[in-house]
């Protein structure tokens, strides 16, 4: 894993396809942009999407997003398409997200593939089958590793579940339990109805408790939501703000604020939660 900071947060994903959609990518105000050569691009248009691709990442591109590409899985031939090409992209992905992570070697093919001495992209794992989750406690500790993402779809599938919040609750726990062990940010899964606004709050909520860092968008006007679930209130912000004030006069002692006995691990959650606060995040619809 390298040395720079890995985002989490909300995270946005377009179709390599649709070159047309990259500015809306770029300007929708999400922590990561990613731009997608899997399974949202057809079979026939896999090689447009990775032709367009490239300008994703043109230097002239404005964003405040971090950027990035998901690939197709490195273990098939348009997975080493796809690397080909990132190669011989003139501006570079600062992150990869690799599907169907199911071993710590995926990772050894991608940043074999890709790394160079002035090149060293942030990799993530996406999480989306049984396979996977026996594997998480190998591969959350792969050398390059950055992070984790969950996908509900692909998981569903291999399993003949639904996408609820039940079935998921097994999957979504390891994968939190695992990055948190590992030290790394775990982002969920996007929510596919589009119009369920309320569903995809609750959902957030629900992963947000869980301990996911983040969440994935597939549509921009899921952005607000997901970006006010995971921006601290001001609630928060004060509750947080008593907890550090509290510790800094504490001696170390374990304190009471308000109802509850703080120690520690509390006072590390509250210096976290201020030091996101103190960079909001602004996101258009």
């Amino acid at each position: 894993m390298t040395g720079v900071a890995a985002p989490a947060g909300v995270w946005f994903i377009t179709p390599g396809h649709g070159p047309g959609r990259f500015p809306t990518a770029h300007q929708c105000g999400a922590d990561v942009a990613l731009v997608d050569l899997e399974d949202s691009v057809p079979a026939a248009a896999k090689p447009t999407a990775r032709a367009a691709a490239r300008s994703f990442f043109t230097a002239s591109a404005a964003t405040d997003c971090a950027l990035g590409v998901r690939i197709s899985s490195p273990t098939t031939l348009d997975g080493v398409h796809d690397l080909a090409a990132i190669s011989a992209f003139a501006v570079k992905p600062p992150i990869i997200l690799v599907p169907k992570v199911e071993s710590p070697r995926d990772f050894e093919i991608v940043a074999g593939a890709l790394d160079t001495p002035e090149y060293s992209p942030l990799l993530y794992a996406l999480i989306e089958t049984p396979r996977a989750v026996e594997a998480l406690p190998d591969i959350v500790r792969a050398d390059r590793i950055a992070g984790v993402l969950f996908g509900t779809a692909d998981y569903a599938t291999a399993t003949g579940s639904t996408m609820e919040w039940e079935p998921m609750l097994h999957a979504r726990s390891a994968v939190v339990t695992s990055a948190a062990a590992a030290g790394i940010p775990a982002i969920d899964s996007p929510f596919f109805d589009l119009d369920d606004l309320d569903g995809l709050r609750r959902e957030a909520e629900n992963v947000k408790a869980l301990g996911f860092a983040g969440k994935s968008c597939v549509h921009p006007g899921q952005l607000p939501t997901v970006a006010e679930v995971f921006s601290p209130s001001p609630e928060e912000i004060d509750a947080a703000r008593a907890i550090v004030d509290a510790a800094e006069t504490a001696d170390g002692r374990i304190v009471r604020v308000g109802h509850q006995m703080i120690g520690p691990p509390m006072v590390a959650a509250a210096r976290d939660l201020l030091t996101r606060a103190r960079t909001p995040r602004e996101v258009t619809g």
